[in-house]
């Protein structure tokens, strides 16, 4: 099965950082059939990424209203359907962009895993996250390499 697994986020913003650390960290350690990489890219420019994967594992920073900084969520495309809209494409979410994919015929991953992480500042421009953020990284990273375990 050739899988993705893709840090999103800007590397200069504090906490959203987070997705690129996860995938650092991962970097090496698995075979030919597992692709990691980075990306500041959305929307739309993210289906180039996407196509032609079976399985894609992706890794971001959420803000929520009753989330707790550091905690992490495994969602999948499921949990964002009440979210497609398409007013721009400037602004098109992930639910969207993969939903065009489909309608357009493009080879989109029969499964996408979701790890996001609780994030609390996305604002400050710096290269490391908060504490609790820091705190999660290695708990992500095993949740990955679980998920890829449970493929083989």
């Amino acid at each position: 099965m050739k899988t993705l697994v893709l840090g999103l986020g800007n590397p200069i913003l504090c906490d959203d950082s987070v997705g690129f650390r996860v995938v650092q960290t991962l970097e090496g350690r698995f075979g030919q059939d597992v692709v990691v990489m980075e990306t500041s890219l959305a929307g739309l420019s993210l289906l180039d990424l996407l196509v032609g994967y079976d399985k894609v594992i992706l890794i971001d920073s959420i803000q929520t209203k009753r989330g707790k900084v550091g905690e992490v969520y495994r969602l999948d495309t499921g949990d964002f359907a009440t979210t497609k809209h398409t007013a721009s494409p400037h602004d098109v979410n992930l639910a969207t962009a993969l939903e065009l994919g489909k309608r357009l015929g493009l080879a989109i991953p029969r499964e996408i895993a979701i790890f996001a992480i609780e994030v609390q500042d996305v604002t400050t421009f710096g290269e490391s996250c908060t504490p609790q953020v820091e705190r999660a990284i290695p708990k992500v990273v095993d949740m990955v390499v679980s998920e890829l375990d449970r493929q083989c």
